[in-house]
């Protein structure tokens, strides 16, 4: 449990900034925390979190502490179009040098329209605050050609390839009047594009052996197209991958009873729409009124018992930063946050949208319960207002504005067979026989599957295993045992049989008996253990950096759901600042952040996530993401 340092005592739960550098304001006649926010640079939540009182409003003469470290800030210029350094150096002043100097990385890769850069010396707050922008757009590609898509701007498209309007408009004088889906573009001179067709673009999964080159003669499409059509070939072709290539009779679609949609991972910044204001509401359950009025505890005593506190605590950290995060980046959003005080069957949902403006909120994250993020989802349908389920597994009522971010388990234990699929793989199930419900879906879901058997004595058939198991091919076998003693004996076996067969050893969760001491981590890596999860493993730069600047904050690391607070709050943000909005966007990208990945898929009239990942342990010991 996360060790806190106990200085909430008006019990708002709100994470304080570092104390370092704080500055005092003398609240005037008719201020607002908004206009002395706007002040100094700072957002509400800033004041809020060093004076918890202000949430209340603030009187004439009243003293606050500001956070200092958004003053006397280094000035930031936005680069328009045709815009270069020479003319934004006399526009402030400066030498062409002192902007290079201030802005070492921004410009590593030239001047881009619609980035932000220094103008004047920026301090190191400043150069770290300015690299809180943990999603920067991907460098821009070595596409030549650029196929239009439903909801495109020449804006867009010319920001994501490194080109200014008016040179995309050079290059394709056709678009000078406006875009058309389906058109080509020339990203390049001398590029020649052969003159559209009616062409239908079709889903494709990629096959074991297939290359770029051979998926390119086969579909008559140069590799260039290819990859435009399909960004995410950018990281490599993987079998099983699902493909838009334009249909010629011959193409092997997504199974019939597949309900997937196939979207590309985006990049949500690059199409950011800074014109109007969104409003987004966090319900958060601290439940603040039973804290304040339990006579037993003291309320440092329940922030060291109180689990389901402190997990309100850790995603609303994370949360803060991703809103910290928005705020750096320019977003137009205003959040606000409201304490959901519940039991286990009731709650003051109903209370706080009745006395509070939610027609034009663009989307609300939380609560956490089940049955209270229902009832919110249904008191908010007259607003079609998008409503996240951030943590709850549980699946209810199918409503068009409810969002579950958590993946069902059968979404789960789906990917794994298709990954067993994409793997060639001989799949051979060890299933207890208290294990009914797995021997169930295994049964009517893949009857190919082998089942290994116990003899009379409980102990696994190993000559019959043997007969299951395929030499030259990659065996899973898939393991759900309660007692740890049989597994340990199950693990030996295979570790074993691994002179002879190519075994790796899978489970659909890693469930409390794996975590037995009797049973050495080793035998789990020796076997590579296989298994599904609804987060990944973070390890890019971006992410670590997220960690650390987490720590820096919060004095210590992020757990899991810090990092889901940030992901799911930070999603909405990007998401509800798109053009199109929420929903149409949730209904058309794929998204990915520190350890969760979003890609809303309705089955059944329910909106999940279905984003999973597959992990397996690796000999050194350490969790890798499987390929």
């Amino acid at each position: 449990m996360i060790k806190r340092v106990v200085f909430l005592f008006s019990l708002i739960f709100l994470f304080a900034l570092p104390v370092q550098s704080q500055i005092k304001h003398v609240v005037a006649k008719g201020e607002t925390v908004f206009q002395i926010a706007k002040k100094y640079e700072v957002t509400p939540f800033d004041i809020y979190r060093l004076n918890p009182d202000a949430k209340n409003g603030v009187k004439e003469n009243t003293t606050l502490l500001i956070p200092n470290g958004s003053v006397n800030k280094a000035i930031k210029h936005v680069v328009g179009e045709k815009e270069t350094l020479f003319g934004i150096s006399k526009k402030y002043n400066v030498s062409v040098s002192d902007i290079e100097n201030w802005n070492k990385v921004a410009l590593q890769n030239g001047l881009k329209i619609g980035q932000e850069i220094f103008v004047s010396k920026p301090s190191a707050a400043d150069i770290n605050a300015s690299q809180a922008t943990f999603f920067k757009p991907k460098a821009t590609t070595n596409a030549t050609t650029h196929l239009v898509e439903a909801k495109e701007t020449k804006y867009g498209i010319a920001t994501r390839y490194g080109l200014t309007v008016t040179e995309l408009e050079q290059l394709n004088p056709q678009i000078v009047g406006g875009l058309n889906v389906g058109q080509t573009l020339i990203l390049k001179p001398g590029v020649q594009v052969k003159k559209p067709s009616n062409i239908t673009l079709v889903e494709y999964e990629v096959q074991p052996k297939e290359t770029l080159y051979s998926l390119s003669k086969k579909f008559d499409i140069a590799q260039g197209d290819l990859i435009t059509l399909n960004p995410d070939l950018q990281d490599g072709l993987k079998i099983g991958m699902l493909l838009k290539v334009p249909s010629n009779g011959t193409v092997i679609t997504k199974a019939k009873d597949s309900v997937l949609v196939a979207k590309n991972k985006v990049n949500l910044l690059a199409t950011v729409d800074k014109s109007k204001q969104r409003n987004m509401v966090l319900l958060l359950p601290f439940n603040i009124n039973k804290i304040e009025t339990d006579s037993v505890k003291t309320k440092t005593e329940q922030l060291k018992t109180n689990k389901f506190l402190n997990l309100t605590l850790d995603f609303y950290a994370g949360a803060l930063m991703a809103i910290d995060s928005a705020k750096v980046l320019g977003l137009p959003v205003n959040v606000k946050v409201y304490d959901v005080e519940s039991t286990k069957y009731s709650s003051n949902v109903a209370s706080i949208i009745s006395k509070n403006d939610f027609e034009n909120v663009d989307a609300v994250v939380g609560p956490f319960q089940n049955s209270i993020v229902e009832t919110t989802a249904q008191l908010l349908t007259k607003y079609n207002t998008p409503v996240i389920s951030p943590l709850s597994k549980e699946r209810g009522l199918p409503l068009p504005n409810l969002y579950y971010t958590v993946p069902a388990e059968d979404r789960l234990r789906a990917s794994m067979f298709d990954y067993f699929k994409s793997k060639n793989g001989n799949v051979v199930a060890i299933i207890s026989a208290k294990k009914t419900t797995s021997k169930d879906f295994i049964t009517a879901n893949h009857p190919e599957v082998k089942h290994a058997l116990f003899n009379d004595k409980g102990a696994l058939d190993v000559a019959l295993l043997k007969t299951q198991l395929v030499k030259g091919q990659k065996n899973f076998v898939l393991m759900e045992i309660e007692k740890a003693s049989t597994i340990l004996s199950i693990t030996n076996i295979l570790k074993g049989l691994q002179k002879e067969y190519d075994i790796q050893l899978a489970v659909f969760e890693l469930y409390d008996a794996l975590n037995f001491e009797e049973i050495p981590m080793k035998n789990l890596a020796d076997l590579k253990l296989l298994f599904p999860s609804a987060t990944k493993v973070a390890s890019t730069p971006e992410e670590k950096q997220f960690e650390k600047q987490f720590k820096k904050i919060n004095n210590i690391y992020p757990n899991a759901a810090a990092k889901k607070g940030f992901d799911v709050t930070f999603d909405a943000l990007l998401r509800i600042c798109q053009p199109e909005g929420f929903v149409k966007s949730a209904a058309t990208t794929k998204t990915e952040y520190i350890e969760n990945a979003f890609d809303y898929n309705s089955s059944n009239g329910l909106i999940s996530n279905n984003a999973t990942y597959l992990l397996y342990y690796d000999s050194d010991l350490t969790i890798k993401q499987a390929q």
